[in-house]
């Protein structure tokens, strides 16, 4: 296969996943379509990256087992539901043991994010936040919701250069 298609078949995860990100703190929401496009671009990427059959089947294991943790999270109302699926999509490319640290930097920044935003939603930050964008103003608003698809897209690419995809794109390097 040629490496400049294996990199961007590769290249889609990133690519994608930050995206999500930025959609998510600008509107508050994270299009199926993104979601699908990455679970639509798993196999190509996997059979470009030189993944086994074997290691293909883990890593789809790992994201229904992922589809299921944010279904629950969903259904506890910590995330939303654009962000659960996000969460699957993700857990689907990086499998194991990328996950671990998928999960840890998710968790730590979306600690963070919540904590810069209860600072920006302070009262002594009004003043300056009136100047700023809409979607800005919508993040320092009491109340609003956390955009954790940014904590999920800083997790997973944090995590991608350790999964079995992110090391086949170092290779084709």
């Amino acid at each position: 296969m040629l490496p400049l298609f294996q990199t961007l078949l590769l290249s889609t995860f990133p690519a994608l996943v930050i995206v999500a990100g930025m959609r998510d703190v600008t509107s508050y929401t994270i299009p199926n379509w993104i979601s699908l496009a990455l679970i639509a671009a798993f196999v190509p990427a996997a059979l470009a990256g030189g993944l086994a059959l074997p290691a293909i089947g883990l890593q789809l294991a790992f994201g229904v087992i992922a589809l299921v943790a944010g279904m629950a999270m969903f259904a506890l109302g910590w995330i939303g539901g654009g962000d659960a699926k996000l969460f699957a999509a993700v857990g689907l490319w990086l499998g194991w043991p990328a996950s671990l640290t998928y999960l840890a930097v998710t968790g730590v920044t979306g600690g963070a994010l919540a904590v810069a935003l209860l600072s920006l939603r302070s009262l002594w930050m009004r003043p300056y936040v009136q100047g700023g964008p809409q979607w800005f103003g919508r993040l320092a608003t009491p109340g609003e919701n956390v955009p954790y698809g940014f904590a999920i897209a800083a997790g997973a690419l944090a995590a991608f250069p350790g999964s079995p995809l992110g090391l086949a794109l170092q290779g084709l390097a």
